[in-house]
């Protein structure tokens, strides 16, 4: 009978280990497996002399020690594979230090992004516990515009808002600009698209007659089961919503934060096609 258990207890063992390294090795694969997704969407404005516009979106790609050049480069590649007219990264661009990125040359592989009107970033967090300028500084000598709380009129067709992450009162001890002071004195007639890293407040937007609100952050928990938490903490964890008149996305990223694994979710890039009044 002492044998049959100890038999057993050396089953579970192993089962337990290979039920474990299976799940790691799984997670870690997962990780560096992004997919595309492609959605449609339609803003009611008319948009200059443009029908339509098709953005490419990624969050979170967390670049650095994890997230090296190899895996940017396959991010390049598939992105202007899909003709963008603009690309656009929702925060945490970097993985904190910026250093590595720039002992591996990343910058030279940032400029190979190409579209019609650029690529264009905000802050994240992980910007800012890393030394936000130094980020924001090297991405934007590599082709990267960097809008910090700040709006742009591109083409004469919409408007780019990209918003500071709030975690500068955190690390700065400042607060960032009020959206209505973001939007005010703007044609409100013409689609309005805005980047915002964290996913708060979704009302907000809404209110400040925003048309198309990206965010990233969530990772949507990025190990199960904290996406359980991430669907609590936040109103949209991931995924698409419209609220009222306002299209709301917020990607699950691409990169990872803390161990190089996902599980439970995917990375992605996604590109959506928006269209006008005519």
């Amino acid at each position: 009978m002492t044998e049959n258990i100890q038999k057993t207890k050396i089953y579970v063992g192993l089962g337990v280990l290979s039920l474990t390294i299976g799940i790691v090795l799984f997670g870690y694969i997962n990780a560096r497996s992004y997919v595309v997704k492609t959605m449609e969407l339609v803003v009611p404005k008319k948009a200059g002399t443009r029908s339509s516009l098709n953005i490419v979106l990624a969050s979170d790609l967390h670049l650095g020690t994890i997230i090296g050049t190899k895996r940017l480069k396959s991010i390049v590649e598939t992105v202007n594979a899909l003709n963008p007219d603009i690309i656009l990264f929702a925060g945490d661009v970097v993985d904190e230090d910026v250093g590595p990125l720039i002992k591996q040359n990343g910058g030279e592989i940032l400029e190979q992004f190409k579209s019609a009107y650029g690529t264009y970033a905000i802050t994240g967090n992980h910007e800012f516990i890393g030394g936000v300028e130094k980020a924001c500084a090297y991405l934007q000598k590599h082709g990267i515009r960097e809008l910090r709380d700040s709006s742009l009129l591109i083409d004469n067709s919409f408007y780019l808002i990209g918003r500071e992450d709030r975690s500068i009162r955190q690390f700065n001890g400042q607060r960032r600009k009020p959206l209505e002071q973001l939007v005010a004195g703007l044609d409100t007639t013409k689609p309005m698209i805005m980047m915002d890293h964290q996913p708060f407040g979704l009302d907000e937007a809404g209110a400040n007659g925003i048309d198309l609100q990206l965010s990233g952050h969530t990772h949507h928990g990025q190990l199960f089961p904290f996406n359980l938490i991430t669907k609590k903490v936040y109103e949209l964890s991931w995924g698409y919503l419209k609220k009222n008149n306002t299209h709301f996305y917020v990607s699950s990223g691409l990169g990872t934060w803390g161990p190089p694994m996902r599980i439970g979710n995917t990375p992605e890039i996604v590109q959506i096609k928006l269209s006008f009044l005519q």
